[in-house]
């Protein structure tokens, strides 16, 4: 999967068994308040004591696995989720602002968090890019935020991406962080297609606390990642 653009997306996963993290699939991932009006008025869509699924998931099964598959001797060298960072670039909003502005709502839909716009950090002359100038947008997802965008992007999202046969396995950086790039916004179900722009992709980057890559691995696959075998 990569960053480009592509034709429109359509159809489902066609194949492949459920782990336990991923449950009931879409309808469980679909629990989650409903989120569009309140994102859009940049209210809080979290009720008070609410608890992500797969954070549940993550102390009854996936954390006591993990410990026994490593053999860790505490519980606090247990692998886990530190942030999410969902981005995407708009190097065509130097001549066209709507593009930018359709990026950052988009991005605002799809985390349930407000996006915010992100600026060039030196010029680049060949493609008439200046220090300062606004030609992206980013999403930092923490907290609950984090665990509800995870649980759509693997029981919903991915399934709805035509001809899918898992994610990549070394797009990990050495450190435990995993980056994937996604090639349309549309696969996400609060996208809706006759009202975007234009069709983009985003790169999303899960940072973990873990050691090792394959720690890391370990600890999304319990979690139902589809990575490719």
């Amino acid at each position: 999967m990569g960053g480009g653009n592509t034709k429109k997306v359509a159809g489902k996963n066609p194949a492949g068994k459920r782990t336990a993290a991923q449950g009931k699939g879409a309808a469980a991932a679909s629990d989650a308040p409903s989120r569009k009006s309140s994102v859009k008025a940049g209210k809080n869509i979290m009720p008070e004591g609410y608890v992500p699924r797969l954070k549940k998931i993550y102390k009854e099964n996936v954390a006591p696995e993990l410990i026994k598959e490593f053999n860790y001797s505490s519980p606090m060298q247990t692998p886990k989720l530190v942030k999410i960072v969902v981005n995407m670039g708009v190097g065509e909003a130097i001549s066209n602002k709507r593009l930018l502005d359709a990026a950052i709502d988009d991005l605002t839909l799809i985390t349930g968090q407000k996006a915010v716009k992100t600026k060039a950090r030196k010029s680049i002359a060949n493609f008439k890019i200046r220090a300062g100038q606004e030609i992206g947008a980013m999403v930092t997802l923490r907290g609950a935020m984090m665990y509800e965008f995870l649980d759509r992007l693997i029981n919903v999202a991915l399934p709805r991406v035509k001809d899918f046969r898992g994610i990549g396995q070394n797009s990990f950086d050495g450190h435990g962080n995993y980056a994937m790039g996604i090639t349309e916004q549309i696969i996400f179900p609060e996208i809706d297609f006759d009202k975007i722009e234009r069709i983009a992709g985003l790169n999303i980057v899960i940072v973990t606390s873990a050691n090792t890559d394959a720690e890391a691995k370990a600890f999304l696959a319990k979690f139902g990642m589809p990575f490719r075998k």
